[in-house]
């Protein structure tokens, strides 16, 4: 079943082309990976999904309705987005944090007080240690596992990630990556997610999507991204073969 389709997309801004011709189904349940160098339209595609950008030309179906057919806030609440800055609320608590959709939603107090807890020991925090922190108090690592956590809020069926553990320390990174396919695992959200890297490209994603300025160039299985004869996708093998 597809949860996100994309037919013959394109956007185009002051009079660039950033992604153009794009035709690919996301499926329920997957994660796809969209890989590619600075600049290729991985973030352009993903705020496609989420209308917080309109395609020029073309048509974005999520459920199979055209994202211009949906209201914009009843979209965003039905998908989870995780970003690379995390942009937790400052004056938050980290319990804040994590409650802003379901309270949105008017949830009852002790169903939300019940969520942020489930959260926290999903991400890997403990909830009596961290809920009541601010985000300043936090690491890197921690700040981004309430991302998560607060992107999850709501049980959302789709999950968009745009380079959300890339500045983090390597360490960090890896142990994230660990994290999150665990809960890929467990959970069985489709997921969008974007990265530059393609270690976490292959650790991650059910298919890897390969974008190449404003084009999807390859999509398929780690498996068959591996065997691909595009100069692209070789150039992105050749990088793999290197591990520092």
């Amino acid at each position: 079943m597809s949860a996100v389709e994309f037919c013959q997309v394109c956007y185009q801004l002051n009079q660039k082309q950033l992604v153009s011709d794009l035709s690919f189904t996301i499926f329920s349940g997957e994660t796809i990976v969209l890989l590619g160098r600075s600049g290729c339209g991985k973030t352009t595609t993903l705020r496609l999904i989420n209308h917080l950008l309109v395609p020029t030309q073309g048509e974005v179906r999520v459920n199979g309705r055209s994202t211009i057919d949906w209201n914009a806030i009843q979209l965003r609440r039905q998908i989870g987005y995780v970003i690379q800055e995390v942009g937790l609320f400052p004056h938050f608590t980290v319990a804040q944090n994590i409650a802003v959709v379901p309270s949105l939603q008017k949830w009852e107090t002790d169903r939300i007080e019940s969520r942020v807890i489930e959260l926290l020991e999903l991400v890997g925090l403990e909830p009596q240690r961290f809920k009541h922190r601010y985000p300043h108090q936090l690491s890197g690592g921690q700040r981004q596992r309430v991302g998560v956590a607060r992107a999850l809020a709501a049980d959302p069926p789709l999950l968009l990630m745009d380079e959300p553990f890339g500045a983090l320390d390597p360490i960090t990174r890896v142990e994230l990556q660990r994290e999150f396919a665990r809960l890929q695992q467990q959970l069985g959200k489709t997921i969008v997610f974007v990265t530059h890297d393609i270690h976490e490209a292959f650790k991650l994603g059910t298919r890897i999507g390969l974008m190449q300025a404003g084009q999807l160039v390859e999509l398929g299985t780690p498996e068959e991204f591996a065997r691909s004869t595009h100069p692209e996708a070789r150039a992105f093998m050749s990088a793999r073969e290197w591990n520092f």
